[in-house]
Protein backbone atom coordinates (compact mmCIF):
# COMPACT_ATOMS: atom_id res chain seq x y z
CA UNK A 1 0.00 0.00 0.00
CA UNK A 2 1.32 3.43 -0.94
CA UNK A 3 1.71 6.24 1.57
CA UNK A 4 1.00 8.77 -1.16
CA UNK A 5 -2.19 10.64 -0.26
CA UNK A 6 -5.04 10.61 -2.73
CA UNK A 7 -5.28 13.93 -4.51
CA UNK A 8 -8.52 14.40 -6.43
CA UNK A 9 -8.11 15.80 -9.90
CA UNK A 10 -10.24 18.44 -11.51
CA UNK A 11 -11.05 18.03 -15.17
CA UNK A 12 -11.34 21.61 -16.45
CA UNK A 13 -12.27 20.46 -19.96
CA UNK A 14 -15.19 18.42 -18.64
CA UNK A 15 -16.29 21.28 -16.38
CA UNK A 16 -16.24 23.79 -19.23
CA UNK A 17 -18.19 21.40 -21.45
CA UNK A 18 -20.80 20.95 -18.72
CA UNK A 19 -20.96 24.75 -18.24
CA UNK A 20 -21.48 25.23 -22.00
CA UNK A 21 -24.31 22.66 -21.98
CA UNK A 22 -25.96 24.39 -19.01
CA UNK A 23 -25.60 27.83 -20.63
CA UNK A 24 -27.21 26.46 -23.80
CA UNK A 25 -30.17 24.98 -21.88
CA UNK A 26 -30.63 28.22 -19.93
CA UNK A 27 -30.57 30.35 -23.08
CA UNK A 28 -33.04 28.03 -24.80
CA UNK A 29 -35.65 28.28 -22.03
CA UNK A 30 -35.36 32.06 -21.57
CA UNK A 31 -37.59 33.15 -24.53
CA UNK A 32 -40.52 30.99 -23.38
CA UNK A 33 -40.14 32.13 -19.76
CA UNK A 34 -39.99 35.76 -20.87
CA UNK A 35 -43.11 35.33 -23.01
CA UNK A 36 -45.01 33.60 -20.19
CA UNK A 37 -44.17 36.31 -17.62
CA UNK A 38 -44.91 39.20 -20.02
CA UNK A 39 -48.22 37.55 -20.99
CA UNK A 40 -49.35 37.30 -17.36
CA UNK A 41 -48.26 40.89 -16.73
CA UNK A 42 -50.18 42.12 -19.79
CA UNK A 43 -53.27 40.16 -18.78
CA UNK A 44 -53.12 41.80 -15.36
CA UNK A 45 -52.88 45.33 -16.74
CA UNK A 46 -49.26 45.77 -15.63
CA UNK A 47 -47.32 47.88 -18.14
CA UNK A 48 -43.90 48.19 -16.49
CA UNK A 49 -41.98 46.30 -13.81
CA UNK A 50 -38.68 47.50 -12.34
CA UNK A 51 -36.60 45.05 -10.32
CA UNK A 52 -33.71 46.52 -8.31
CA UNK A 53 -30.86 44.35 -7.04
CA UNK A 54 -27.74 44.93 -4.97
CA UNK A 55 -24.88 42.70 -3.94
CA UNK A 56 -21.51 42.86 -2.20
CA UNK A 57 -19.46 41.08 0.43
CA UNK A 58 -20.46 37.64 -0.91
CA UNK A 59 -24.21 38.19 -0.71
CA UNK A 60 -26.75 39.76 -2.98
CA UNK A 61 -30.48 40.04 -3.31
CA UNK A 62 -33.42 41.53 -5.10
CA UNK A 63 -34.11 44.72 -3.18
CA UNK A 64 -37.42 45.77 -4.70
CA UNK A 65 -39.97 44.91 -7.36
CA UNK A 66 -41.98 47.95 -8.48
CA UNK A 67 -44.96 47.45 -10.78
CA UNK A 68 -46.83 50.12 -12.71
CA UNK A 69 -50.07 50.25 -14.62
CA UNK A 70 -49.67 53.23 -16.89
CA UNK A 71 -48.60 56.12 -14.68
CA UNK A 72 -49.96 54.55 -11.49
CA UNK A 73 -48.26 52.26 -9.01
CA UNK A 74 -49.73 48.76 -9.03
CA UNK A 75 -49.51 45.54 -7.07
CA UNK A 76 -48.33 42.40 -8.79
CA UNK A 77 -51.20 39.92 -8.91
CA UNK A 78 -51.06 36.58 -7.08
CA UNK A 79 -51.43 34.88 -10.46
CA UNK A 80 -49.29 31.81 -11.02
CA UNK A 81 -47.17 31.31 -14.11
CA UNK A 82 -45.49 28.21 -15.50
CA UNK A 83 -41.80 28.61 -16.23
CA UNK A 84 -39.03 26.24 -17.21
CA UNK A 85 -36.08 25.76 -14.86
CA UNK A 86 -32.71 24.13 -15.30
CA UNK A 87 -29.91 23.47 -12.86
CA UNK A 88 -26.20 23.10 -13.51
CA UNK A 89 -26.01 19.55 -12.13
CA UNK A 90 -29.20 18.33 -13.83
CA UNK A 91 -29.52 17.83 -17.58
CA UNK A 92 -33.32 17.84 -17.45
CA UNK A 93 -35.39 20.98 -17.88
CA UNK A 94 -38.34 20.95 -15.50
CA UNK A 95 -41.50 23.01 -15.58
CA UNK A 96 -42.80 24.58 -12.40
CA UNK A 97 -45.80 26.73 -11.60
CA UNK A 98 -44.93 29.59 -9.29
CA UNK A 99 -46.44 32.92 -8.21
CA UNK A 100 -45.67 35.75 -10.65
CA UNK A 101 -43.25 37.59 -8.29
CA UNK A 102 -41.26 34.36 -7.84
CA UNK A 103 -41.07 33.86 -11.61
CA UNK A 104 -39.80 37.43 -12.07
CA UNK A 105 -37.17 36.94 -9.35
CA UNK A 106 -36.05 33.60 -10.81
CA UNK A 107 -35.60 35.16 -14.24
CA UNK A 108 -33.62 38.07 -12.81
CA UNK A 109 -31.33 35.86 -10.73
CA UNK A 110 -30.77 33.61 -13.77
CA UNK A 111 -29.87 36.61 -15.92
CA UNK A 112 -27.54 37.99 -13.26
CA UNK A 113 -25.74 34.67 -13.04
CA UNK A 114 -25.50 34.20 -16.81
CA UNK A 115 -24.29 37.72 -17.61
CA UNK A 116 -22.35 38.64 -14.47
CA UNK A 117 -21.65 35.51 -12.43
CA UNK A 118 -20.21 36.50 -9.06
CA UNK A 119 -22.06 39.82 -9.11
CA UNK A 120 -22.47 39.60 -5.35
CA UNK A 121 -18.79 39.04 -4.52
CA UNK A 122 -16.30 41.54 -3.11
CA UNK A 123 -17.44 45.09 -3.92
CA UNK A 124 -20.26 43.56 -5.94
CA UNK A 125 -22.71 45.06 -8.33
CA UNK A 126 -26.09 46.71 -8.44
CA UNK A 127 -28.66 47.77 -10.97
CA UNK A 128 -32.10 47.01 -12.27
CA UNK A 129 -34.18 45.10 -14.74
CA UNK A 130 -36.99 46.88 -16.54
CA UNK A 131 -39.79 44.74 -17.96
CA UNK A 132 -41.56 46.85 -20.62
CA UNK A 133 -44.70 44.85 -21.26
CA UNK A 134 -45.91 46.75 -24.35
CA UNK A 135 -42.50 46.60 -26.03
CA UNK A 136 -42.02 42.96 -25.00
CA UNK A 137 -38.53 43.71 -23.69
CA UNK A 138 -36.45 43.27 -20.58
CA UNK A 139 -33.64 45.80 -20.16
CA UNK A 140 -30.81 44.78 -17.83
CA UNK A 141 -28.81 47.72 -16.45
CA UNK A 142 -25.77 46.51 -14.45
CA UNK A 143 -23.12 48.41 -12.50
CA UNK A 144 -19.91 46.91 -11.10
CA UNK A 145 -18.38 48.43 -8.00
CA UNK A 146 -14.62 48.60 -8.37
CA UNK A 147 -12.17 49.34 -5.60
CA UNK A 148 -8.88 50.71 -6.78
CA UNK A 149 -5.58 50.52 -5.02
CA UNK A 150 -2.27 52.06 -5.97
CA UNK A 151 1.02 51.27 -4.31
CA UNK A 152 4.04 53.55 -4.25
CA UNK A 153 7.12 52.08 -2.66
CA UNK A 154 10.40 53.87 -2.20
CA UNK A 155 13.65 52.72 -0.73
CA UNK A 156 15.89 55.76 -0.34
Amino acid sequence: MSNTPFVPTFDMTAFLARQAEYDKRASEIFPANKAAVLSVLAGSGITLVTVRFDGSGDSGQIEEIDARSGESSADLPDTSVEIARCEFHDEEVRHVTVPLPDAIEAMCYDLLESKHGGWENNEGGYGEFTFDVAAGTIVFDFNYRIERSENHYYEL
